[in-house]
């Protein structure tokens, strides 16, 4: 089954028409690792863990387009075919964030997880 997929200018002008139109509903599905190192996140984008994605507690009524960080979409690409597969409308964007923010489109800050310093002395050979 081919996996739907949206462009970085699709989105954007989605979004923009927010005032006329519902906008679709952004969920983030990067992996731990990729998500928790990252300060960033596309505006208004609900943090979904790729594994437990479940279309009951997504909110209803919109599209839904889900981002990874992968310029395949794989993850992504993933969790469409279960919300489509549950009867949602869902949608891969292109590229991920990383062809979203090489646009220069607008994203939000988010706290990013931080290694904690060297304990004092942990660094002696």
């Amino acid at each position: 089954m081919p996996i739907p997929r949206i462009s970085k200018e699709e989105l954007k002008a989605r979004l923009d028409a927010a005032e006329t139109t519902p906008p679709p509903i952004i969920i983030d599905v990067r992996l731990k690792y990729p998500y928790e190192h990252s300060n960033v996140e596309l505006p208004g984008a609900l943090r979904i863990d790729p594994d437990e994605v479940d279309a009951g507690k997504i909110p209803g009524g919109r599209d839904i387009v889900a981002y990874d960080s992968d310029p395949d979409e794989i993850v992504s690409a993933r969790v469409v075919a279960t919300l489509t597969a549950a009867g949602r409308p869902a949608l891969a964007l292109k590229g991920g964030i990383a062809e979203w923010m090489g646009a220069s489109l607008p994203i939000q800050t988010k706290e990013a997880r931080r290694q904690a310093p060297p304990t004092p002395g942990a660094l002696k050979g």
